[in-house]
C-alpha cells in the first residue's frame, strides 16, 4: 500500500522516577538530576538501583490521568476514532504479584488483568476507543507501537493514534534482571569504560500520532526494524541489528546520516549493549552527531522506554537542546560524540534507538515541523 500522508506527534504526556510531566523530565535531564535511588523493598540481601514512578497514585491511576491529559491537549473530544496502541513488556503483571502476595493464593487473580492487553482493557474501560493493539517484544515495545503507528496512519487507515508506553515495577522484573546479574547499585553510567550495569525502572508515556500537524508538534518521518537473533539476552558485539534498523529508518525518512542531529541512545549501562550500540553508531555515523542516553537520569523503563525516549526526543527538537551523558567519566569509545554538559544547539532531525533481547532492534526518527 503506498504511503499517502505525513504523521505527527501531536500531544504527549508522561510520568516517570524523574519528573511527572515532560517539561520537569527534560529539565531533570539536562540538568542530571537522577530519579534512580536504592531500593531494599523487592530483595533484602540486595540492594539494586531503580526508578520508581514518582506519585502516590496507583499504577494504573496514573496511567488513565496520562491519558486525560492528552484530551485536555489535543483537538479530541474522546477516544472513539483513536486506535489504541499499547507497548508494554510486562502487561498487567504487577497487579497479579500485588493479590498473590496479599491473598496467597492464585485463585483471586483475574487473567484478563495479568496478561500484556491488560493495560489495554483498563484504558478501554474508560475512555472506549475504537480499537487497540498491544505490542510486548521486550524493550523495544513502545518503540514498534509507535512504528506500527506510524505505518497505519501514513497510509491512511486510521484517523488518528493513542501510543502508551507502559511498564511498572514487580518483584519479577527486579529479580529477573537481578538473576542476569546486570543491575547496578547506583545510576548508571552508559558509555562509560567503568560501567557496571543498568538500572530497572518504571515509567507511563503517551504520544498521541495524527495526520495533521498542530502549533507544537512534532513528525514522525521514519522507522526502521532488524532482527539480529545473535543471542537470547546479548546483541552482536559488531552492532550489526542496530546498523541494519538504524538504516533502514534513514532509508524510511529519505535522509543521509550527516542530516541526524543528535541520537538519543539505547545506552542501558550493560557492558554487551552498550559497546555493540557504540561500534554500530560509529561505523553509520562518520560524521560523529550529538549523542547521549538519557537512562541514568530515568532509568530503564523496559517495554515504556521506546515511548519515553520519544517523548524526550520531541522535547530535545522543541527546546533545541542537546541533553548531556550524566554520570559519564570516561568514555569506552572515543569514535562517539558524547556531550557532557547539555548544550543548546540547532537540532532539525533525531534518531532514538530501541534494541530488545533476542535481537529486536527499532529505530525512529524525528523532526521539526518545516
Amino acid at each position: 500500500m503506498k504511503i499517502k500522508n505525513k504523521v505527527f506527534i501531536t500531544a504527549t504526556s508522561s510520568i516517570s522516577c524523574a519528573g511527572d510531566n515532560d517539561k520537569t523530565l527534560f529539565t531533570h535531564i539536562c540538568n542530571g538530576n537522577s530519579g534512580i535511588e536504592q531500593d531494599k523493598n523487592y530483595f533484602f540481601e540486595s540492594q539494586p538501583a531503580i526508578g520508581k514512578l514518582c506519585t502516590n497514585d496507583k499504577f494504573y491511576d496514573a496511567l488513565i490521568l496520562q491519558c486525560e491529559n492528552i484530551l485536555k491537549q489535543s483537538r479530541l473530544e474522546n477516544f472513539k476514532d483513536t486506535l489504541l496502541i499499547i507497548g508494554s513488556s510486562v502487561g498487567g503483571m504487577h497487579t497479579t504479584e500485588e493479590i498473590y502476595f496479599e491473598t496467597q493464593t492464585y485463585q483471586n487473580i483475574d487473567p484478563d488483568f495479568h496478561h500484556i492487553n491488560a493495560i489495554a482493557n483498563v484504558l478501554n474501560e474508560k475512555f472506549d476507543f475504537y480499537d487497540d493493539i498491544s505490542f510486548s517484544t521486550a524493550c523495544t515495545s513502545s518503540a514498534n507501537a509507535i512504528g506500527y503507528a506510524y505505518e497505519v496512519l501514513s497510509k491512511g487507515i486510521y484517523k488518528n493514534a493513542l501510543v502508551v508506553g507502559a511498564d511498572s515495577l514487580s518483584k519479577i522484573t527486579v529479580g529477573g534482571f537481578l538473576s542476569l546479574g546486570v543491575l547496578s547499585s547506583t545510576p548508571c553510567k552508559p558509555f562509560d569504560s567503568a560501567r557496571e550495569g543498568m538500572n530497572v525502572a518504571e515509567a507511563i508515556a503517551c504520544l498521541l500520532l495524527e495526520n495533521t500537524p498542530s502549533q507544537d508538534s512534532v513528525e514522525v518521518c521514519g522507522v526502521g526494524y532488524s532482527s539480529d537473533a545473535y543471542h537470547m539476552t546479548h546483541p552482536h558485539p559488531d552492532g550489526k541489528g542496530a546498523i541494519a534498523a538504524m538504516s533502514q529508518a534513514l532509508k524510511a525518512a529519505s535522509l543521509e546520516s550527516r542530516q541526524i542531529d543528535y541520537i538519543n541512545a539505547h545506552g542501558t549501562g550493560t557492558v554487551a549493549n552498550d559497546n555493540a550500540e557504540a561500534n554500530a553508531i560509529a561505523t553509520l555515523f562518520p560524521d560523529k552527531p550529538y549523542v547521549s542516553s538519557t537512562k541514568s537520569i530515568t532509568g530503564h523503563t523496559l517495554g515504556a522506554a521506546g515511548a519515553l525516549e520519544a517523548v524526550i526526543s520531541c522535547m530535545v527538537l522543541k527546546e533545541q537542546k542537546c541533553p548531556q551523558n550524566t554520570f559519564l567519566d570516561i568514555p569506552e569509545n572515543e569514535n562517539l560524540n558524547l556531550p557532557l554538559a547539555s548544550k543548546d544547539v540547532e537540532i532539525n532531525y533525531v534518531m532514538s534507538n530501541s534494541f530488545a533481547f533476542g535481537g529486536n532492534n527499532c529505530s525512529l526518527v524525528f523532526g521539526r515541523c518545516k
